[in-house]
């Protein structure tokens, strides 16, 4: 079969012929149907953040697609399931188990998953939507509900309106809370807005009249995690998505006189999963996705690199 291989760090992805999965006892063989692009994994290429896995092996951890083998003792799914492979990191990170950290990921025709991560996509779900929604919109779903606990007529503002922040405003406007973005480029203000954002704006700084009760930081650039203890209210909360930079820094004066909750945020439940799918189903989240030919995979790592997606990418690479 054909898959996407990282090779090296500062390398691109190769393009390679390699063996067919078979399932070990618990896990089962899925045709990769659609699979999202995620800036992860350009920040993995280029070496700002550390992969736990030694190359050559496949990246891609946003996978939805059809079962086609079972292995020995899996009772719960059929050959021809569709089904999403979620990314369990609540109560506990199960990244052994994750495609594209622990085991070969979606960039190819065919993987492998534990059954035990398995969900099935309900009816009126297409296979790209649940693809992204296991990374890009749950883990967005995650970090306002959970983290933020982002709750009615509160102030919410999202940093960073890529495919994570985007399906953050949504989120917050789920939760019915009033939510501002910010991002540095206004093209995507358009988005925002219709995901129900009120207004957007470029910098953190014009929050500061605002004095939202959250931030969200889905840049995560340092300067942006700096300006939301700024500009969040007295005992507000700041949580943390994005990994722009390996360090930041911010004013302890405010952090501690404000009495600021300051937390990170990664990953989702499968039961947060499974929400999300249901709020998909029912129209109220709609995840923006563009699909490129599986070809291109390289070529649209480049576009999440310099900034020119507007939602999430995806590749049907058994199509």
């Amino acid at each position: 079969m054909k898959a996407f291989r990282y090779v090296a760090q500062g390398t691109p992805l190769r393009l390679m012929d390699v063996p067919d999965p078979v399932p070990d006892a618990g896990w089962v063989v899925v045709d990769v149907e659609a699979a999202g692009l995620c800036h992860s994994d350009v920040h993995a290429l280029d070496g700002t953040i550390e992969l736990s896995r030694r190359p050559p092996f496949t990246l891609g951890h946003e996978v939805a697609g059809t079962v086609s083998a079972l292995g020995e003792g899996v009772r719960e799914y059929e050959v021809g399931d569709r089904v999403a492979v979620a990314i369990i990191a609540h109560p506990e990170v199960q990244a052994h188990y994750a495609p594209g950290i622990g085991v070969d990921g979606g960039y190819a025709e065919r993987l492998v998953a534990h059954a035990s991560t398995l969900v099935r996509i309900p009816d009126g779900v297409s296979t790209v939507h649940a693809a992204v929604a296991t990374d890009s919109v749950v883990t967005a779903y995650h970090a306002v509900r959970t983290e933020a606990r982002a709750r009615p007529g509160e102030v919410i503002a999202v940093v960073g309106l890529g495919g994570l922040g985007l399906n953050g405003v949504r989120t917050g406007v789920l939760a019915g809370a009033t939510v501002y973005g910010v991002d540095i480029n206004p093209d995507t203000f358009d988005a925002a807005r219709a995901a129900g954002a009120s207004d957007c704006f470029t910098d953190v700084a014009a929050l500061a009249d605002l004095r939202p009760d959250a931030v969200v930081d889905f840049a995560g650039v340092g300067s942006t995690t700096s300006a939301a203890v700024d500009v969040v209210r007295r005992r507000g909360r700041v949580v943390v998505v994005g990994l722009g930079t390996r360090t930041t820094g911010f004013s302890t004066g405010n952090l501690v006189r404000k009495s600021v909750e300051l937390r990170g945020s990664y990953g989702a439940s499968k039961d947060e999963y499974r929400q999300v799918l249901d709020f998909i189903a029912q129209g109220r989240i709609e995840p923006v996705v563009e699909e490129i030919p599986f070809a291109d995979l390289g070529e649209g790592l480049d576009r999440i690199r310099r900034g020119a997606v507007r939602g999430r990418l995806a590749v049907r690479p058994g199509k």
